[in-house]
């Protein structure tokens, strides 16, 4: 079973995620295309940069108007990034399949990150439950995928302290984390690369057509 999950189920979860993705982005672009063509004759290379870096960084509007929310969702996503990439666990798979290495973070660091990941996690749902102007706009999907993006970490924390059966715990994280991938291209999570399409293209429509900014 570990060895299907972990090889096999992994392959197909990585195809299904990157021609998911592919075909939603390249969908997307044909579609603008066709329904809004002139949309790409004011495309701009810098003013897409800026409106992209802006909003990546923790100086923008929606910081000063929520700067709680802010600082969570800023958190939580340099950790969801950074954890899978430098997690020990990980690159040691990497190198005894590839024989790729890179840095690793310490590991009581990792096992503290991991922990600041499921608390942003149950801000997040509580928010989405006692705001009325967050709750009038949730559905259960994005309960469901709050969860979903949880339980690897959730799952990888209770694998790593042993605190249930090992194996069986490492599958649950491994299936887990297929599961969000195959997930990303047809839901909301897909925002991880859409954002980048959708700060491209208003940054360029502010600021190469109409000489102003976004921010």
């Amino acid at each position: 079973m570990y060895e299907f999950v972990r090889g096999p189920l992994t392959w197909v979860a990585f195809i299904v995620f990157v021609g998911g993705m592919t075909y939603r982005i390249v969908s997307l672009i044909l579609l603008s295309r066709k329904k809004d063509p002139v949309v790409y004759n004011h495309l701009s290379l810098s003013w897409s940069l800026r409106s992209i870096f802006h909003w990546l960084l923790p100086f923008n509007r929606t910081v000063t108007q929520y700067p709680v929310y802010s600082f969570f969702a800023y958190v939580f996503h340099f950790c969801l990034l950074l954890l899978p990439i430098f997690l020990l666990a990980h690159n040691i798979l990497w190198y005894e399949s590839w024989q790729i290495r890179w840095w690793s973070l310490p590991e009581s660091l990792a096992d503290y990150l991991t922990m600041v990941v499921l608390a942003c996690i149950v801000f997040l749902i509580v928010r989405r439950t006692v705001l009325p102007y967050v709750r009038i706009v949730t559905t259960g999907m994005d309960y469901f995928l709050l969860i979903v993006v949880a339980l690897p970490f959730l799952t990888g924390l209770i694998a790593y302290h042993q605190w249930w059966e090992y194996r069986w715990m490492l599958i649950l994280h491994m299936l887990s984390g297929q599961l969000m991938l195959v997930l990303i291209p047809f839901t909301k999570l897909s925002h991880m690369a859409f954002f980048f399409l959708t700060r491209a293209h208003i940054g360029s429509e502010f600021g190469e057509r109409r000489g102003t900014v976004t921010w």
